[in-house]
């Protein structure tokens, strides 16, 4: 119904904002991540979902469609509702969730409050496939398919190979921050983000 609100933040918390659009103020459920980038502006664009059950209609809001795309595929599984799938990104990035999702990691997903390991498998078995290797995220989401240097690529894996990460973890994790960066990062932010996504 709504695709996106475009107007003035008259209300900003960390779980919602209203939006004022020509006199009419909307409440929009938004994550802490969203609330992150919006929060020093006046004026936003959110991509909404609107979500209606018997008893309430509620509008999310998200700064991409990226995310909000991630968001509808999360709560189409069973045991995801709409308050889980935005705490999942009060708790990771839509990079980070993206990441778990890919490499299969349970320990990451379940981190986050209200997710239990087999909910946290579900997320994985059901979405995996639609994550692909290639650099596109879930379906009709774009990824970035630069082609990551090699030498750079050699070299942060060998470092954190040395720190004790699996050398195909560190692979992974590398090859994604290159795409995601687009290959700007020095050699040490590279190693900085790949350790932290472990």
């Amino acid at each position: 119904m709504f695709n996106y609100l475009s107007g003035k933040l008259v209300v900003k918390d960390p779980t919602f904002v209203v939006i004022d659009i020509g006199g009419v103020g909307y409440e929009v459920k938004i994550s802490l991540g969203t609330f992150s980038k919006i929060k020093a502006l006046e004026q936003c664009q959110l991509f909404t979902y609107f979500h209606v059950k018997e008893d309430m209609q509620v509008l999310f809001g998200f700064v991409d469609a990226e995310e909000k795309e991630l968001f509808i595929k999360l709560i189409s599984i069973s045991g995801i509702g709409p308050s889980t799938a935005l705490m999942m990104f009060s708790s990771l990035s839509k990079e980070e969730l993206i990441e778990a999702i890919s490499s299969g990691n349970v320990k990451t997903i379940q981190s986050v409050k209200g997710i239990g390991a087999k909910t946290a498998q579900r997320v994985i078995l059901e979405l995996k496939d639609k994550v692909t290797k290639s650099g596109t995220a879930i379906d009709g989401i774009p990824g970035i398919a630069a082609s990551p240097s090699q030498e750079i690529l050699q070299e942060a894996v060998a470092a954190l190979v040395t720190l004790g990460i699996a050398k195909n973890v560190a692979e992974k994790n590398v090859r994604l921050i290159l795409k995601r960066t687009n290959s700007q990062l020095s050699l040490e932010e590279i190693i900085k983000l790949a350790l932290k996504s472990n």
